[in-house]
């Protein structure tokens, strides 16, 4: 069979889309393709770039098959730069010297960053922030700045976009202190208005990052810290990375250089099927100027993709009007933009709710009679991103006000549901997917989300539209499964209440009578977990002890080389000189790297198992204990120093957090939980950012619950205010009981505390409606009196102890595989090539 080639300049996202789409409709292959590759990675999730610094694996930012193994009709060849274009020949050159001929040619290849002519620019300590080599030549340098400042250097972004906040946000986490310059007066100008901007720089500058706007970047010269950059209004800082993420620019030059038409600001100007003035070459993604406009966004891309797959397979799509709508979580700060953000259409309206309190802006375009949704801003809480995109162009059907004020836990446009979006509205913007497409793919089967999302697509890019598939399975009646896992039939909350009632104490006994098969990892540490939360019993007991995730087998965090971490309890941050000693002796002698942690703790690592004991007999003997660092429990309570030392401090934040910490040390629950004492409404212990969150008034306590820093960070909100020490303990023993008990496996309290409600949750445990208040107080009182230290435990049983060494054949063997490396003059271990561990 004689088959047309089709050559694709480029392998980003858009371009694996494109040959992804190619193959699954040309089902009597009728095309071969060639995709001819610059990086020498495949094709990889560029819009998740900035978690690329989370774990450093390149395999995990992979597209799924973006290699094309097993797929003859496709070859692909990476590091494969194109650098020559002849349209008349239909050919195109590589930097190796290969010609490659084409029946169709797709020019994929993306934007470069722009770099603006600032004298300097290309000093060795600049950098853009575009690909995963850069984001690798940006961590060495900052290493090396961190190195040589002794842990206090500064790195300058230039451009407040996404982009520069990404990069910013990197920058924070390789611990250095990031300065933001943006030209226009406000950040993320594209997406933001003057009032949702302003909001976003206070949060961002509450963060520690320093933001700079409305000013220039005057010149970089060298400096001892790496370079000194100089603004327009006279500011300098001296800074170890630069940054430049000042926008993108169409690498457009291969058609240039081919003579093809260039549109006004740059990219290869195509119709609406995406082809060029040759009709053999298309262009699709960010060089694409689709009658003169180029999208930077990934669903644009996409649809390009589709349409000249749709072309080369003789049909007449079209690139219609594009969703410029972006949701994403910047440092922690949810942002959202979507339809005519800005009210640029004539007669347009504006509803605006902007909360200083509760830090939050939101704000919805309307037609001229207060209808129809035309587009929207929110910044600080974009729970109702969901509901509203959607509805762009559609009219709304209730008070437009409404949708901006919150409802409980939620905003007024969650609490409506995904049932007021209309049939014809996109769930997935990126994928071009309506709520009518997934209304019928649950009409024809598909009864869960990963279902869903394989008929179709939706939700397989960024991920944002995932909770609406959930509600509209829930909305079309499609009962969701709770069952833990395959071995047992029940969600966690029922074998809770099982094992409570049962009095079982075993695993094999629950799987014995209430599931089947032999158990999994899913299943072993929930029943372990609940086995530890119900009575006082040592996890290291008997058969619980083979049910206990890695970091619970030994009492410890597993490092990336094998080695182990160590945590003694510092209860409140509250420590004696001579346990400060005895922690630097043990570091000194075992050759440990220390760190003050988060939570007012310090952590050793590079333990190896064996030493594990004897370190901790040492702590143990200094009058030390467990910080439970690996457990599904509560690790700490952060506390500022309150009216003790502070001249604003108006209670005892510092014996609270102690009380606390001492109280609920210990306490297993479905997932880690930390708390914040501060003694005053400066919050310098960040209690709303934890999920117990205590903050003193004039007469005593607020309480807050439902704040942590989860995959989607999220303030406590008050539960209770003005209490006296007793009732707040009181609240705070019936709150994470009733958690405790009713959580999912893997909840956390943000999540559960949205799940519940809080005016729900305020009856529970403020006025007792269920009846269950001394019921919780007497579990919790239960676990206060039966609390041991776990390596007290260990050290006092010959049994336990028998576990801790590298090798059971040879107990006295170090493992020789355990290394450590010198970088930016710290110790750190040298991986085994394991991958991220993800907890389950």
């Amino acid at each position: 069979m004689s088959r047309a080639r089709v050559v694709v300049v480029g392998h980003g996202m858009v371009s694996h889309r494109f040959v992804e789409a190619l193959r699954a409709r040309d089902a009597a292959g009728r095309w071969q393709i060639t995709v001819l590759a610059e990086e020498l990675d495949a094709a990889y999730d560029r819009v998740g770039l900035t978690g690329y610094t989370d774990h450093w694996d390149r395999s995990r930012l992979a597209l799924a098959g973006n290699t094309y193994r097993g797929d003859d009709l496709v070859d692909l060849r990476l590091g494969q730069r194109v650098v020559g274009l002849d349209p008349a020949a239909a050919t195109v050159t590589t930097a190796g010297g290969d010609r490659v001929t084409y029946d169709a040619l797709v020019l994929a290849t993306g934007s470069y960053a722009f770099v603006p002519p600032v004298p300097g620019h290309d000093l060795a300590v600049c950098h853009v922030y575009r690909t995963l080599d850069d984001l690798e030549a940006i961590r060495a340098d900052a290493e090396r700045a961190m190195a040589a400042s002794s842990g206090d250097a500064a790195g300058v972004v230039i451009g407040g976009g996404l982009l520069g906040l990404e990069a910013a946000n990197a920058l924070r986490g390789f611990g250095m202190t990031p300065h933001v310059v943006e030209m226009a007066p406000r950040l993320m100008a594209q997406q933001l208005d003057e009032a949702g901007g302003a909001l976003l720089a206070r949060m961002i500058g509450e963060l520690g990052i320093a933001v700079h706007v409305g000013v220039g970047t005057e010149r970089i010269e060298p400096s001892n810290a790496g370079a000194r950059v100089t603004l327009n209004d006279g500011t300098t800082v001296d800074a170890g990375v630069v940054v430049f993420a000042a926008g993108v620019r169409p690498r457009d030059e291969l058609a240039r250089d081919a003579g093809l038409a260039i549109a006004e600001r740059g990219g290869v100007l195509t119709d609406t099927s995406c082809a060029t003035r040759d009709p053999r070459i298309f262009a699709i993604g960010e060089v694409a100027a689709i009658e003169g406009r180029c999208y930077g966004l990934v669903g644009p891309g996409y649809t390009s993709a589709e349409v000249v797959v749709d072309r080369l397979l003789g049909g007449t799509a079209e690139f219609g009007t594009a969703d410029m709508s972006t949701k994403l979580k910047l440092l922690g700060v949810d942002v959202a933009s979507f339809g005519d953000a800005m009210g640029a259409t004539p007669g347009a309206l504006e509803v605006v709710v902007n909360d200083a309190i509760r830090q939050t802006y939101g704000k919805l375009v309307l037609s001229d009679d207060a209808r129809t949704l035309l587009g929207g801003i929110l910044v600080g809480d974009a729970s109702a991103y969901g509901v509203l995109r959607p509805m762009v162009g559609e009219q709304l059907p209730g008070d437009p006000m409404a949708y901006l004020t919150p409802t409980g836990t939620d905003s007024g446009a969650a609490a409506l549901g995904v049932g007021a979006v209309p049939d014809t509205a996109q769930i997935c913007s990126c994928n071009n997917v309506t709520k009518g497409d997934v209304a019928q793919a649950i009409r024809s089967g598909c009864g869960d989300v990963p279902a869903l999302k394989s008929c179709t697509r939706a939700g397989t890019s960024c991920g944002s539209c995932v909770p609406l598939l959930k509600q509209l399975l829930e909305a079309q009646g499609v009962e969701q499964s709770t069952a833990l896992c395959e071995h047992f039939g029940h969600s966690r909350a029922e074998l809770f209440e099982i094992i409570s009632a049962t009095e079982i104490r075993t695993f094999s006994g629950l799987i014995e009578r209430f599931g089947t098969g032999k158990g999994c990892d899913i299943c072993k540490p929930v029943v372990a977990s609940i086995l530890a939360s119900t009575s006082s019993d040592h996890i290291l007991d008997g058969e619980q002890a083979s049910l206990q995730d890695s970091n619970d087998h030994f009492l410890a965090n597993i490092q990336r080389n094998g080695s182990y971490s160590v945590v003694p309890r510092v209860p409140g941050g509250d420590i004696t000189p001579e346990q400060l000693i005895l922690i630097g002796e043990i570091a000194r002698d075992f050759g440990l790297y220390t760190k003050i942690t988060g939570g007012q703790r310090i952590d050793m690592f590079g333990a190896r198992v064996e030493q594990l004991p004897e370190i901790w007999r040492r702590l143990v003997d200094g009058g030390m204990e467990s910080g439970q660092a690996y457990g599904k429990s509560l690790r700490t309570v952060k506390s500022c120093v309150g009216s003790d030392w502070c001249r604003y401090g108006q209670q005892d934040s510092v014996q609270m957090a102690i009380n606390l910490e001492l109280r609920y040390r210990g306490l297993r629950s479905p997932h880690k939980i930390k708390m914040g004492v501060s003694g005053c409404a400066r919050e310098c212990a960040e209690a709303r950012g934890k999920d117990v969150g205590v903050i003193a008034t004039e007469t005593g306590w607020n309480l807050y619950v439902g704040g942590n820093g989860g995959m989607t960070p999220r303030h406590a909100e008050l539960l209770a205010g003005d209490l006296d020490d007793d009732t707040l303990v009181r609240y705070i023993d019936r709150f994470l009981m009733f958690y405790i008990r009713t959580a999912d496996r893997l909840q956390r309290t943000a999540p559960w505390v949205q799940e519940k409600g809080l005016d729900h949750l305020r009856e529970v445990i403020c006025d007792d409606s269920l009846g269950l208040a001394a019921e919780f107080e007497a579990a919790m009182a239960r676990h206060v009196d039966g609390y041991a230290c776990e390596w007290k435990g260990v050290l006092d049983d010959p049994d336990k102890l028998a576990r801790f060494v590298s090798f059971v054949n040879a107990p006295d063997v170090a493992d020789p595989t355990i290394t450590f490396t010198e970088s930016a003059g710290r110790k750190v271990p040298t991986p085994l090539g394991l991958p991220k561990v993800v907890q389950r």
